[in-house]
C-alpha cells in the first residue's frame, strides 16, 4: 500500500481554512481513492467545493494534498500545520529541496 507524507486539514465545522491541519504519513490504496490516517478511513469525494475526502464513518470532510515547499498549504490561511513526529525528518528534507519522490514508501 503506497504511503506518502501529506498535508491534511479537517474542514467540517470550521470556516474556510480554519480547521486543524497536519503534515502526516498517509497510506493509500492502489487506486488512491481511499486514504488511511489517524485511525480513519477517508474516501475520495470529487466535486466538493472545499474538501476532497470524506471520513466513511463520521462523514467529516477533509482536504488532502501534497505538501508545498513554500509552506502555503492552506489555501486561504497562513496557519502552520502540526508536523507529526514520525513525518518531521522526511518533511524537513523535502522543505530543504529534497525530491518529493523520496517521500513515497
Amino acid at each position: 500500500m503506497p504511503r506518502r507524507i501529506m498535508y491534511l486539514q479537517l474542514k467540517t465545522g470550521y470556516d474556510t481554512d480554519r480547521g486543524p491541519s497536519w503534515i502526516a504519513w498517509v497510506r493509500f490504496t492502489k487506486t488512491w481513492r481511499t486514504a488511511y490516517v489517524h485511525g480513519r478511513t477517508l474516501r475520495r469525494w470529487p466535486g466538493r467545493y472545499d474538501a476532497n475526502f470524506v471520513d466513511v464513518e463520521t462523514g467529516e470532510e477533509f482536504w488532502l494534498s501534497g505538501p508545498k515547499r513554500d509552506r502555503s498549504d492552506g489555501r486561504y490561511s497562513n496557519a502552520r500545520p502540526v508536523v507529526e513526529r514520525d513525518a518531521a525528518t522526511p518533511y524537513a528534507a523535502f522543505l530543504a529541496g529534497g525530491p518529493a519522490t523520496k517521500l513515497a514508501d
